[in-house]
């Protein structure tokens, strides 16, 4: 996490991430209810995880362009 926000500026990082985080943080909070901080934090960035991917494969269709670190 330190190497991500010392590699990448914090505009470039908030854009990209923000709408991942955002859509990940409001499913986790609504549906996953395991009664355990353990799985509920690993399920949230799961989902973050595949947010950003599924945003990232839009934006190279929409830019026709591979996305960064393909």
């Amino acid at each position: 996490m330190y190497t991500l926000f010392r590699t990448v500026p914090l505009s470039q990082l908030v854009a990209m991430q923000a709408p991942a985080l955002i859509a990940a943080f409001f499913i986790a909070e609504a549906f996953y209810k395991f009664h355990s901080f353990t799985l509920e934090c690993l399920a949230f960035l799961v989902t973050w995880f595949v947010f950003d991917a599924l945003l990232n494969a839009g934006r190279s269709l929409i830019l026709g362009r591979k996305a960064p670190g393909s």
